[in-house]
């Protein structure tokens, strides 16, 4: 199993590379295809020795070798965090290789998710379109009697979601509402404690920013995505146990 375990992290972390140039091209309409990564600050292309996963960040110091500007750690911490999903994923799923899989195409959309909220405020449709076809695509023929399960809880997941937006659209987004039902579409009933475990830590959260800051923190915006993200994490890994401790 340990080479299997490798292989994940080893994949996590390319896929962390991928998830951080996504996040950072499909906010300003660039294409994902291409030209080549470039760097930001005077816009030379990156060469491949200089765009390995954490490796070349060590190397290069976190400077940019054409201009010496700083890279911010953000990439390489987001792909030691893709790295250790995938580790955690497959350890999980490693007798049910249909649902690895899936749950490699969940962290990898929550991940862009995460960045893209946190950055820009936003959950791009076209994420969690690639994401629900993925699912579906692998699901249907692997999982064929558990679609039904997937697309109620999609269904009831987005339908609270709704509800909270319309009764208080200044805290609650479409795209909450959009990847609640996404989510309840990978996870299937492990959707419950996913969307309670983000309630409560976006709770917490709230509380500590209150006890802070005080009345002048009703007008922060906090970004709810991410918050989904590490509840949907939380349901991916132990959303079923969860569900039968409570059922038992």
């Amino acid at each position: 199993m340990i080479p299997i375990l490798v292989l994940a992290l080893l994949g996590g972390l390319v896929a962390g590379s991928f998830v951080s140039a996504v996040a950072y091209r499909l906010p300003l309409g660039m294409s994902i295809a291409g030209p080549r990564s470039q760097c930001p600050a005077c816009g030379a292309p990156i060469a491949a020795y200089d765009n390995i996963p954490v490796l070349s960040w060590l190397l290069l110091r976190g400077r940019a070798r054409c201009c010496g500007a700083p890279i911010s750690p953000r990439y390489p911490l987001v792909e030691l965090a893709l790295g250790a999903l995938y580790v955690a994923t497959v350890a999980v799923y490693w007798e049910e290789p249909a649902e690895a899989v899936i749950g490699l195409v969940f962290v990898t959309m929550l991940a862009a998710i995460t960045l893209t909220d946190l950055e820009h405020r936003i959950i791009p449709n076209k994420i969690l379109i690639v994401g629900a076809v993925l699912c579906v695509a692998i699901a249907a023929p692997t999982d064929p009697g558990g679609l039904a399960e997937r697309a109620i809880a999609a269904l009831a997941a987005g339908g609270v979601f709704f509800l909270v937006a319309l009764a208080y659209p200044r805290g609650m987004g479409l795209g909450d509402v959009k990847l609640a039902a996404t989510m309840g579409l990978f996870l299937g009933r492990a959707v419950a404690p996913a969307i309670l475990a983000a309630l409560l830590i976006g709770s917490l959260v709230g509380i500590a920013l209150i006890a802070r800051h005080g009345s002048g923190a009703r007008k922060m915006a906090i970004p709810f995505g991410p918050f989904l993200a590490l509840g949907g994490v939380i349901g991916l890994l132990a959303g079923d146990q969860l569900v039968d401790l409570y059922l038992g």
